[in-house]
């Protein structure tokens, strides 16, 4: 992934470029490889370039041939060698960029270029000859993207990957819509993405393929091992990351172990004991990472699956005061006042910065099932399967205000690329079509039950297992839960000695009706507040779970929670 600033219709571009640029640099931490800039007509757009395909060709913005058509991208299009085999026309590609497909995608079909792009995406692309800019959002909101107006230029719009960059140019800034396009001939933003399982009338009534269901969620890994560059997986012990860790260290054996294979001979064979997974005699060591506080519940789960894998396993620990010391940091990159957020993103934000230290530039991360499969605890209260059913769905059309936020921002703080398997567009309909009947919590059946399903081979003979059992049906652990609960509990004491009793009593008049009820949602507002201006807090969501009184959204909370782990 990249930083994208764009600026469509500026009444004096070129006076307004060293602007640009400076805006630009603000969210260069995105994209710390190149910068790259191109003035067309009124518009401007900059590109600030992480460079994980197409290396050393893939510089932006991206032009066609004969210039008409400029092009600024933040993702990767994981189904762009198809896309290149299925156009009309011939096109002369000028890189092996993966994201060049946009152009020839939209001298095809206009704004319904997004519809045929699998992956992570937002852009900015503006056609020369009929001054034309218009930006899309990938369906789920995977990256991050934002667009504003200034009420002194009321014909001038901006976009850019983060808030930070619009804030003192715009005092009107939205959230991109996910799934959406923007085309500035009719100044309209119109969905693209409209799969039949978003419609909250139509219950699904699919029952569960197992088969199914596992195919396609390999597929949806293997897709995101498209590389150029090392690349990780994030694994903090649970069931989703350690679903990704073993699919990609299979494909990491499938693509660079084959001839490492071949060399073993029979006595090679012979030396590996009974009742060992064969995955770890015959790794390539596929790299892993966890982080947690001493004696965290994740840490410990991570490093059982990383041995069970056989990955080259980093377990790296994080102190309270560390985490205390980079929250401001923390919400200056998440550009957001949301608890749950903020309590998970800080761990993740120091592990990333680890990560990128190592030479890492992409890791795979596990968000997003838990939506799909009502894999938080508090979906036990799902009074029927047709509200569990609505949850899902308004819980995936807010990935990007929170766990798609949090994956993006902490990772792309140190210029990390996080992809998300669980998202794919094909597994996403597969899995969203299954009658949510089959997704409850009941009696014998876990959260996110048909998945775990999915996995277990012991019933398979011969097969070599996904995980262990007790990694595959262990409970949920939240996040900012696992990595230690000492962790949530200083940030409630903290923000206790932060928040005074009569600050609650006073909150801001800016603040509307956005109140927040606890001290610790109180004083990461104060520090949003300090960082952006007010127009930034329309931008946020503050998280709550559904069928619930509680106020913490800890899955500790939750009176369901199993207190398995000691403090």
């Amino acid at each position: 992934m990249c930083g994208i600033f764009a600026c469509h219709e500026h009444p004096n571009v070129r006076a307004f470029k060293p602007t640009a640029l400076r805006l630009a640099k603000l969210i260069r931490h995105r994209g710390p490889d190149w910068t790259g800039s191109v003035i067309v007509n009124n518009t401007i757009l900059v590109h600030e370039r992480l460079s994980i395909v197409g290396v050393n060709s893939g510089a932006q913005p991206l032009t066609s041939g004969d210039d008409s058509i400029t092009l600024t991208v933040n993702g990767e299009i994981y189904n762009h060698h198809v896309v290149r085999k299925q156009l009309k026309k011939a096109y002369s590609f000028q890189t092996l960029s993966d994201c060049e497909v946009v152009i020839p995608l939209y001298m095809e079909h206009g704004i319904d270029a997004p519809k045929y792009l699998d992956g992570m995406f937002s852009f900015v692309l503006h056609d020369k000859r009929l001054n034309r800019t218009i930006a899309a959002r990938d369906p789920i909101g995977v990256t991050s993207f934002y667009q504003g107006w200034s009420s002194k230029m009321p014909r001038t719009v901006f976009f850019s990957s983060e808030l930070k960059s619009l804030a003192s140019v715009a005092d009107k800034i939205i959230t991109f819509p996910p799934g959406h396009v923007y085309d500035s001939l009719t100044n309209k933003t119109t969905r693209y993405f409209d799969p039949s399982w978003l419609e909250q009338t139509k219950i699904p009534t699919n029952p569960v393929d197992y088969q199914l269901l596992r195919m396609t969620f390999e597929n949806s890994v293997r897709k995101r091992l498209m590389t150029e560059v090392p690349y990780a997986v994030l694994l903090s012990g649970g069931l989703d990351s350690s679903l990704v860790a073993s699919i990609a260290q299979r494909e990491t054996i499938k693509a660079r172990g084959a001839a490492r294979a071949s060399l073993l001979t029979k006595a090679d064979y012979d030396l590996i004991k009974p009742g060992t997974n064969h995955l770890v005699a015959m790794a390539p060591q596929l790299t892993t990472f966890s982080i947690g506080l001493p004696g965290s519940p994740d840490a410990k789960a991570a490093l059982e699956v990383a041995k069970f894998l056989g990955t080259n396993h980093h377990s790296l620990t994080f102190t309270i005061e560390e985490g205390l010391n980079a929250l401001s940091d923390v919400i200056y990159h998440l550009e957001t006042f949301d608890v749950t957020t903020i309590r998970a993103s800080t761990p993740m934000f120091l592990l990333s910065r680890k990560i990128k230290a190592m030479g890492i530039k992409m890791v795979l991360s596990g968000e997003g099932s838990d939506e799909m499969f009502g894999g938080y605890l508090y979906f036990k209260d799902a009074p029927n399967k047709e509200e569990f059913h609505e949850e899902t769905i308004r819980r995936i059309e807010n990935l990007h205000l929170s766990d798609c936020l949090r994956a993006n921002k902490s990772t792309m703080a140190w210029g990390l690329e996080a992809r998300v398997p669980f998202l794919d567009k094909q597994f996403l309909q597969v899995s969203m079509n299954i009658d949510p009947a089959e997704k409850m919590i009941a009696p014998g059946r876990i959260e996110k039950y048909i998945l775990r399903k999915a996995f277990d081979t012991s019933s398979e003979e011969g097969t070599i297992p996904y995980l262990p059992d007790n990694i595959l049906w262990r409970q949920k652990e939240q996040f900012s839960d696992g990595v230690g609960y000492g962790w949530i509990d200083a940030l409630k004491d903290t923000a206790e000695l932060e928040v005074t009793d009569e600050d609650m009593r006073n909150p801001k008049p800016e603040w509307g009706s956005d109140i927040p009820d606890t001290k610790e949602a109180y004083w990461y507002r104060t520090m949003f507040d300090e960082l952006f201006p007010i127009c930034c807090a329309e931008t946020v969501d503050r998280w709550i779970p559904t069928w619930s009184k509680q106020t913490d959204p800890s899955g500790r909370a939750i009176d369901s929670h199993v207190a398995t782990y000691k403090k």
